[in-house]
């Protein structure tokens, strides 16, 4: 769980992106976007199908090469060029459609994520090889490690089961769990309570806010309109790669041009 000693004050910018964007060919799938994240946020990143969501979260978190842009992580120069450079810098992402090891159990899932914050390979390959003490130690601290965090998001009762195994919430919550187990500065959401029911969904609130009050800051990506507004501290909307709002939930939800491009009726149910 989150170790609020080395966590920075609320209010200090976690992530500052600007100038972002990413072409296709001849299409702009972003142009000119800006966003920051306070630490301490759940910060909420909607718009309609098609509109950027998922292409600025493959940019921030390496899976995209952006064609322009400036990033900032935790006040320092960031550039996000490959997978593992991103989670070293300290964002952890989940995914739209559950990337998990199925055929291993869920504590070696969380292991897998936390072995991103322990030491170098050639150490670990050697004392893998030769068993020694060191290895050992610390194999024992990050599997405790690991079991920890499945008791925080409340599926420690699976842990010797296999991934594939666990209900679709519970892998939701597991994706979640090897996430932290990186020990972020920065947890990237995409789109979390996908298919899941209203109880999954309540609980799944309940748990990010936990994760909130424990100091952590969220970046999400979400369809489900109620939950993004009832769960954000701010919003940013996204219109074919482009910003059309920004702010709190309340009025990014009345803004004409969110109701227009994504919200529609919803905005007033």
């Amino acid at each position: 769980m989150p170790d609020a000693a080395s966590l920075p004050p609320e209010g200090t910018p976690i992530l500052k992106a600007f100038g972002v964007s990413k072409r296709f060919g001849g299409l702009t799938a972003l142009d000119d976007v800006a966003i920051s994240i306070d630490a301490g946020q759940i910060y909420g990143l909607i718009g309609p199908n098609g509109a950027g969501k998922t292409t600025f979260f493959n940019v921030i978190t390496g899976l995209y090469t952006p064609d322009g842009g400036v990033f900032l992580l935790n006040g320092q120069a960031y550039s996000p060029s490959t997978v593992h450079r991103v989670a070293e810098a300290g964002i952890a992402r989940t995914f739209q459609n559950i990337r998990l090891f199925a055929e291993m159990t869920a504590l070696e899932n969380v292991m897998v994520g936390r072995h991103v914050r322990t030491h170098g390979l050639h150490a670990g390959v050697i004392g893998a090889v030769l068993r020694t003490a060191a290895f050992k130690a610390s194999e024992a601290a990050i599997k405790d490690h690991a079991m920890q965090l499945l008791q925080y998001v409340g599926i420690d009762r699976y842990a010797q089961s296999l991934a594939r195994t666990l209900s679709y919430g519970d892998q939701r919550r597991l994706e979640i769990a090897r996430a932290l187990a990186t020990e972020p500065v920065l947890l990237a959401l995409d789109e979390p309570a996908a298919g899941m029911n209203a109880t999954e969904k309540n609980g799944l609130r309940d748990l990010l806010r936990k994760i909130q009050a424990d100091g952590k800051t969220i970046l999400l990506i979400e369809h489900d309109v109620k939950l993004v507004m009832g769960l954000c501290d701010r919003v940013t909307v996204l219109d074919y790669g482009k910003v059309i709002a920004q702010g709190l939930p309340a009025a990014v939800q009345s803004d004409p041009a969110v109701v227009e491009a994504y919200l529609g009726t919803q905005a007033h149910a």
